[in-house]
Parts: C-alpha cells; structure tokens; sequence
C-alpha cells in the first residue's frame, strides 16, 4: 500500500513528492576587469534567492545557487558552464559579454539547461536556433537602431565608426553602420582598436586625420575611458558617444570628469532610473544590505532572468524543457527592467533604450526624450 500510494503521490503531486532543492547556476565574472560587473550579478541573484527561501521556497522546494566565476574571459567560460552542468543545474543566468557567453552556449545546449544571458548583446546569439538560450537584454541590432536613430536626431554626418573586434562591439559597428546607409549618412571611418592597451594615441591620430563631427566607439567602457582621456590629452574636442558597454561608472574614474564631460551614450536605463514599483523596492533592500547600489543595468538584468525563472517554478515548471516552453510563451511578467517576454528565438521583447550623458561632476544624467 505505501508503494502505490507514493505512486499516486509521484503521478499527481509530482512538486511535493521529492521536496527539497532547486539547482540554479549563476556564471559571471568575479575576477578579471569587469569584476564589478560579476559581483552586483552575484549580489543581485543571491539576495533575490535568499528572499524566497526566507518565504518557504517554491512548492516546498529550496532554491540552490551555485556560482561560478567566468572571469571575463571565453576559455573561464567554458570550465564555468562544465562545472554547472556536471553540478545539476536546470538553468544558468548568466553571463556578461557575448563572446564569454558565446563559449559556454553549445556545452549548456548540449547537456539541456536552460541559459539565459543577461549582458550578451550579440545577434547570432540567438540566430543559432538553440531552443533553451534566452536573453533578458536587448540585442545588437536592436541596439543599431537605436543608436541610428540618436545619431541622425543629433543631426551629425559624418561617423566615425570604431569598435575592439569583440562579437558584441563589432556586431554593434556593423548594425549602426548598416542603419546609417539606410539614413542617408556618411561612415568615414571604420576600423578597430586592440582592447587592453594603455596606449590609443596612433588611433587617435588615423581618426582625426578622417575628420569627422562625431566618433561612435563601440567597444567598453575601459577603453571608452582611455580614449575619452587621450583625445583630450591631445586637444581633439570632437564629440564621441558609446553603446550601452559604456554605462559604468568606472568609466569617469579612468577618463576624469574633465575629459568624459559632454560625453554621450544609449543605454537601458540606469538602476537609479528604473521606474518601476519593483524595481524601487528591491534596490532599496539591495542598498540595505549592501551600502551601495549596482553600478549598472546588467547586474538588474541577471536580477530580471532569475525573477523568469522563479516565475517558471512557482508554475511547477522545474525541467529544462518545461521552462524553456515556459518562457517562450511569457509576454507580460513585471520585472525590475520593466515588461518581460521572450520570442520564439529566446530575445526579449520590447524596446528600452535611453540616452545618457556625462555632466561636469562625472555624473551620467538621463536625457530627456523629446516628444
């Protein structure tokens, strides 16, 4: 009698019979120069798990996070995602930069777990047809477009176009510079920079031998600081603008608030801009417990894919397949970012972009959209 009644239990109550944990994996960059980045997603995703299972968990189930440091770098990445899988994970959030997610995509895929980037921007990402690979950021062209659009209303016609060859900073070049075309605008430079390098002054030079009334550099906001310092060093007043791997604060202490004044860049909004009730209330309990707020949007979106995913399982949803079915019919959830929703190709849904510039205290002040 007891088999046939766990039996019963098992075919009915498929949630309450083996309660106990949830797996799920968290891949960013704790070391490496965009560690800063890694420890707002680590701060982020653990106070949000920590919060559920102060509540009971989901369904009588325990959430477990397992972390695992990328480093930054492709070949981390790749170790990363083998210790997730070999781990048990259902799903990994995470992680930040499209070529370091790019190298973990295919073992995930493989070992079916679900993935979902949060500050991986690159187009074919998602053009791959993985069917358990989501993204709570925009993507590329997305981005091109409206990087397009901000370039044409700031009424400049002559681009130069320079990026680090990154998948995510080349992608972003090419998709601008195709929306351009489109406009009727000149790119009159287009080229690329070796990132890591404390030297830019030879590029600086080819670019301002092209002459043109506005520099579009695509790449992160390390290099953007070093470039912002020694065009000023040289006396080059032209304007530069950025993409949204430029929203970090760090990028001020490396350039000065002299030389990144006037200096502009689209972006999803900052966390101190995010306007929704969500939002507020879980940066408040964030700023509470850590003294501090995340220094950008991609720690919030690594927020956002764990609030996907908590979603999925208070629905019973707990296996790869059936999370990913999930998600990929989700249209309306509120998350800190704002609406959430996936298509078919696992890209979120909706468009969010705002415009950010540097004033002289360093500050980045969102812009007002006109009407």
């Amino acid at each position: 009698m007891k088999k046939i009644f766990m039996l019963l239990c098992l075919l009915l109550f498929p949630s309450l019979v083996f309660a106990g944990e949830i797996k799920v994996g968290l891949m960013c960059p704790l070391t490496g120069k965009w560690a800063s980045e890694g420890q707002d997603m680590k701060n982020i995703v653990s106070l949000l798990v920590e919060s559920r299972n102060a509540q009971g968990g989901v369904r009588g189930n325990t959430i477990r996070l397992i972390i695992e440091d990328d480093g930054g770098d492709p070949r981390t990445a790749a170790l990363a995602a083998q210790k997730l899988a070999s781990a048990g994970v259902c799903a990994v959030i995470g992680t930040y930069g499209s070529a370091v997610t790019e190298a973990s995509q295919n073992i995930l895929d493989e070992a079916g777990i679900v993935q979902i980037g949060t500050g991986s921007t690159s187009v074919r990402l998602t053009e791959k047809g993985l069917p358990l690979f989501f993204r709570t950021c925009p993507r590329d062209d997305a981005q091109g477009r409206a990087a397009a659009a901000r370039i044409v209303k700031g009424g400049f016609t002559k681009v130069a176009l320079l990026h680090d060859n990154s998948s995510y900073a080349k992608g972003l070049a090419q998709e601008t510079k195709a929306e351009l075309a489109k406009a009727k605008v000149s790119v009159i430079f287009f080229d690329a920079l070796t990132p890591g390098e404390r030297d830019y002054n030879a590029i600086i030079t080819k670019l301002k031998s092209a002459n043109p009334d506005l520099v579009f550099f695509t790449g992160y906001y390390p290099e953007t600081g070093m470039l912002l310092r020694q065009k000023k060093e040289l006396g080059w007043a032209v304007p530069m603008m950025g993409g949204d791997a430029a929203n970090h604060q760090d990028l001020v202490k490396i350039a000065g608030n002299a030389a990144a004044e006037g200096y502009f860049f689209i972006s999803p909004p900052l966390p101190q801009d995010l306007d929704t009730k969500e939002a507020h209330d879980f940066l408040e309990a964030y700023q509470a417990k850590y003294k501090s707020l995340p220094v950008s949007v991609w720690a919030v979106l690594a927020g956002d894919a764990y609030r996907v995913l908590e979603d999925a399982f208070m629905q019973g949803k707990t296996s790869p397949e059936d999370i990913a079915a999930y998600l990929h019919k989700m249209t309306n959830l509120q998350g800190f970012s704002g609406r959430l929703g996936f298509d078919g190709k696992g890209d979120r849904i909706g468009r969010f972009y705002r415009t950010y510039k540097v004033d002289a205290s360093g500050r980045f002040v969102l812009q007002a959209e006109s009407k």
